[in-house]
């Protein structure tokens, strides 16, 4: 089997699909990675031994330059991300079996238009489950069109996050796709989404209601990573007692850089701990040269945390899981995107403290380290810690594997057998013209939108439904059925999830680790 990734964002959209490329490969499968060209994530995909391709702009530069809400260069930006997957995208998917795509919707749309153009299958992917349309949840909002106040009705909303999605890049992608024969595409978020997108997220973090839209619930898909940690950090380890850790990954602080870190160290120090401070993206540095502090570049935090007192972090999915998984409380100082998600699912689980406020004061701070220190906290995350899972990746590959490679043995890719008949007209246009009939299908796993897949491989019991289901949510002009499909009134474990959600006190701030939407 032959899969090509499209992967576009920082390390928290790149790191986790060359989780999923190197399980493939152990399954014998030949794989290659599209990403951003910067150093870090060409170093990462050669450590991990998976081909790469070049494709777009540097992410760092734009995501350590560009405005926190600002649209300034935006149209640009999208333009570029989606004619490179009609370019070096769609000359790396040739001869493929199927392509796996994350990242911005001009990614996405992208990506799906160069699979219906070539006859392989699409799979789209998200780590996080914020920006999937549903009743429980509100979107996120886009840069530079904030969603109005006044609209309570999450249904309404995600109607208005498509138009907007229309409005910014159906333009662009009707022109690219009609440069190369394909139909335009009505509702290009649906489109690109499809009616049965992966989540690749812990189903204890971040739980998706049963009575929600379909989703195909993957766990987490983590980087293999067994590199020792430097020797500096070991002995700073060794010479006391667990440290706590400061870092805030790939999201940029701009100037607010040295008083955070200025903040989180008196706070640290005011509860009579040790820091380690990881620099990021955002540069940050230990306040001064005192022997209780260390400044560190990346490192393996699977290696680091189970040795921490606690972590003060950003709030991404990535830290989030990896903090989790060790058993170690945590402070989540969230800066937007999907972060005070994670922050109010970690305070859910009894986990850790979500910080009020993307700006700490050393005050309020090391109060709430105070309460991540405490032995109950810590308690119950070595309780959580036992129940969050490790084989997402394996799951994932797994699936892809036994539907997709399956239906390639002893079949051309040309002439492979067809999607189920309800795979027509896809393309989210007429539905019966020969290039919409090229789109060969969408990847997805039957059975319920919360039924959790887990991996044979791992020893859990259990038959896996076949995951090639062939509908996708752009079939029909203007529909919005991932949202409306949904029962009004949800069932407990709906609540649960929707509880935990961003509900309707929303973030209407993009990720500042997105400088695309």
């Amino acid at each position: 089997m032959r899969v090509v990734v499209s992967a576009y964002g920082a390390r928290g959209s790149v790191e986790p699909m060359v989780g999923l490329a190197v399980r493939l490969r152990e399954r014998g499968a030949e794989v290659r990675v599209c990403a951003p060209p910067d150093e870090e994530f060409t170093e990462l995909l050669a450590e991990a031994g998976v081909p790469s391709v070049p494709v777009g702009a540097p992410v760092r530069p734009l995501v350590t330059t560009v405005k926190p809400g600002s649209a300034e260069g935006l149209a640009q930006r999208a333009a570029d991300l989606m004619a490179a997957q009609f370019g070096a995208v769609a000359d790396a998917a040739d001869g493929c079996d199927v392509l796996v795509a994350t990242g911005p919707l001009p990614v996405t749309t992208g990506a799906r238009s160069v699979a219906e153009r070539l006859g392989i299958r699409y799979v789209y992917v998200t780590h996080t489950p914020v920006v999937l349309p549903a009743p429980h949840q509100p979107p996120p909002g886009r840069r530079g069109r904030p969603l109005p106040p006044e609209v309570r009705d999450n249904r309404e909303l995600w109607d208005l996050d498509a138009r907007l999605a229309d409005d910014m890049f159906g333009g662009t992608l009707e022109a690219l796709r009609a440069s190369v024969g394909l139909p335009p595409v009505r509702n290009v978020r649906d489109y690109a989404f499809t009616d049965r997108p992966w989540l690749a997220a812990d189903p204890v973090l971040s739980p998706w209601p049963p009575s929600g839209p379909a989703v195909v619930p993957t766990g987490a898909w983590l980087r293999p990573d067994d590199r020792p940690l430097p020797p500096a950090v070991v002995a700073f380890l060794d010479a006391g007692a667990p440290p706590v850790y400061v870092g805030f990954g790939s999201t940029p602080l701009g100037t607010r850089a040295p008083d955070l870190a200025r903040a989180a160290v008196e706070a640290i120090r005011e509860r009579g701990h040790r820091a380690i401070v990881s620099r990021g993206w955002a540069g940050l540095a230990a306040p001064d040269d005192g022997d209780d502090c260390l400044t560190v570049d990346e490192v393996d935090h699977r290696a680091l945390f189970p040795r921490l007192a606690a972590v003060v972090h950003h709030g991404s999915g990535g830290t989030t899981t990896t903090a989790a998984r060790a058993g170690v409380p945590q402070v989540i100082v969230a800066q937007g995107g999907d972060q005070p998600y994670w922050a109010d699912r970690v305070t859910a689980l009894g986990i850790g403290v979500a910080y009020d406020g993307p700006t700490p004061a050393p005050g309020s701070l090391s109060a709430a380290l105070a309460t991540a220190l405490r032995p109950a906290t810590r308690a119950r995350a070595e309780t959580v810690r036992g129940t969050v899972r490790s084989d997402g990746a394996s799951v994932a590959a797994r699936l892809l594997y036994e539907t997709a490679g399956r239906r390639r043995r002893g079949l051309g890719r040309r002439d492979r057998d067809p999607m189920p008949s309800s795979a027509a007209g896809d393309s989210a246009s007429s539905g019966t013209s020969s290039s919409a009939r090229r789109h060969r299908g969408v990847l997805g796993v039957g059975g319920g939108a919360g039924e959790f897949v887990r991996d044979r491989d791992a020893h859990t019991p259990g038959p896996v439904a076949d995951p090639v289901q062939g509908r996708a949510t752009g079939g029909r002009p203007g529909q919005r059925s991932a949202v409306g499909s949904a029962p009004q009134s949800a069932s407990r474990a709906a609540k649960a999830a929707s509880a935990a959600s961003p509900g309707n006190s929303r973030t209407t701030e993009p990720s500042p680790g997105d400088a695309i939407t």
